[in-house]
């Protein structure tokens, strides 16, 4: 079991994790980090919720025996081998080497205490070292490391500081490398900003130094294991069950959604959740900067743009990828994030036979989500005339479901609004349904209510009609109706 060569056995072909042990040198680059200092920072003022995962205080006798343990490890086994074998059956070769060693050093420890260490080791070697707690808590939607020292987590739309610490930078940037790698991309110096994904669908975003001036600053958006739903989002007080129904049929009758919301208000989440409702038989084509969509129909082709080289060459942009999938026969087409002059190939797919296409956008109403459309269309170098533009967006746009964030963390759908048409140079919206927010109560929790506008028949009746919706919409309607009452 201790050679240094030839140790393991052939195992199984799979790799434990693309570039997690590549080399003996990057392996000691993920030594433990030494315990946290003994103070702890000044704003460290709030705790940090109880869960699943929470990092728990350890000695300094503690930091001690793993380092003495790790470096062992490290000129024990054979890292090429040990790359050869599946996660599990790596994991179980470390933990059986590691308990081989604690006998050898005669370290005397609880079986608790023997299994954190066995635990740690084991993140650190295979896995992303101190995130790995955080990345197991499924309470979390947010973690945020700002540079070795100061790593901060949203639970519960709250933002609060946690124990965790990294040994240094360099830690803390082969984690990150390690990360985006296995999306085949790379964080240096050389290309200091980059996107990327956990498996798990998490989106994650680096910016290195000499960009990033304390140290690598990365920031994790965690998936729920389990997707949620409209009727989730109408537990959560999210939006009301009128509405929810109102969503499901906008996402079923095939109108052209915009999404709009600021940062973190849940807009991709809500894209999941109306596409929850596209038929099983249709072919939809997704493009994204980094794959996060999860639909469950079976029919899905997933489209992601790619950075470029060294060399600087071979970029594909999202118009790239709005542009080509146009030629695959799509039925739907679902742009993750429209930021840029895809916004005009978009609108031509929605006014091209695309009907039920979606997108996301960020704005914080849905008339300032028309005028950034219209921006980015001018920003990309079109030559059109403002009119032009405009009635492009009403003839492509049906619907705009405006998603906030609140100033006490929850997330409220605020707007369902329709684009109804232009009169002279300005487009027309009307609001289908609306939050109002009527205070707050003792504890700073908004109070407010989701109420129909009083519109008998939106714009897309015919197409409700069409689709053996529209007894459902005016039920819907009606009952919104009879609740403000």
């Amino acid at each position: 079991m201790f050679g240094k060569r030839g140790s393991f056995g052939s195992g199984a072909a799979q790799a434990v994790r693309p570039a997690a042990v590549a080399s003996s040198a990057a392996v000691r680059a993920e030594a433990p980090p030494p315990p946290p200092p003994s103070s702890a920072p000044a704003n460290l003022d709030q705790p940090i919720p109880p869960g699943r995962g929470d990092p728990k205080p350890r000695s300094e006798e503690y930091y001690d025996v793993k380092s003495s343990i790790f470096s062992a490890l490290i000129d024990t086994i054979d890292l090429s081998q040990l790359a050869r074998l599946d996660l599990e059956s790596a994991r179980e070769e470390i933990r059986d080497v590691v308990n081989e060693i604690i006998q050898l050093k005669n370290v005397v420890m609880s079986i608790a205490e023997q299994e954190e260490l066995l635990e740690d080791i084991v993140n650190d070697v295979l896995g992303y070292g101190p995130l790995e707690p955080l990345l197991a808590r499924d309470d979390i939607a947010d973690i945020m490391v700002n540079g070795a020292e100061r790593t901060f987590i949203e639970v519960a739309g709250k933002v609060q500081l946690t124990g965790i610490r990294f040994r240094d930078n360099q830690q803390l940037m082969n984690i990150c490398q390690r990360i985006v790698s296995q999306v085949g991309r790379r964080v240096d110096e050389s290309s200091p900003i980059c996107d990327a994904r956990l498996p798990d669908g998490s989106r994650v975003n680096v910016i290195a130094p000499p960009l990033a001036i304390d140290g690598p600053a990365l920031t994790i958006r965690k998936f729920k294991k389990d997707k949620l739903t409209l009727d989730n989002l109408v537990k959560f007080g999210s939006i009301s069950p009128e509405g929810s129904t109102l969503l499901q049929i906008v996402g079923r009758v095939r109108c052209n959604v915009i999404v709009s919301g600021g940062t973190g208000s849940g807009k991709t989440t809500l894209l999941n959740c109306l596409t929850r409702y596209i038929d099983t038989t249709e072919r939809i084509i997704t493009c994204e900067d980094a794959a996060e969509l999860q639909l469950q129909q079976p029919h899905v082709v997933r489209l992601e743009t790619r950075p470029p080289n060294l060399e600087g060459e071979g970029q594909i942009t999202m118009r790239d990828l709005v542009k080509n999938c146009l030629r695959m026969r799509p039925e739907r087409i679902i742009v993750g994030e429209v930021r840029g002059p895809e916004a005009f190939d978009l609108l031509q797919a929605m006014n091209t036979g695309h009907d039920g296409s979606m997108g996301t956008l960020h704005a914080n109403s849905p008339r300032e989500a028309l005028s950034r459309m219209e921006s980015m269309i001018t920003m990309g170098g079109f030559s059109l005339p403002s009119r032009t533009i405009r009635e492009m967006i009403v003839s492509s746009v049906d619907v705009i479901v405006q998603a906030a964030r609140l100033r006490d963390g929850s997330r409220r759908i605020t707007h369902v609004t329709e684009v109804m048409g232009m009169e002279g140079d300005v487009i027309i919206t009307q609001d289908l349904f609306v939050y109002d927010i009527l205070g707050e109560d003792e504890h700073g929790r908004i109070i407010g209510r989701h109420r129909s506008t009083g519109i008998g028949r939106p714009r897309f009746w015919d197409r409700a009609r069409y689709y053996n919706e529209d007894k459902r919409l005016a039920e819907a309607l009606d009952k919104a109706e009879v609740a403000d009452a």
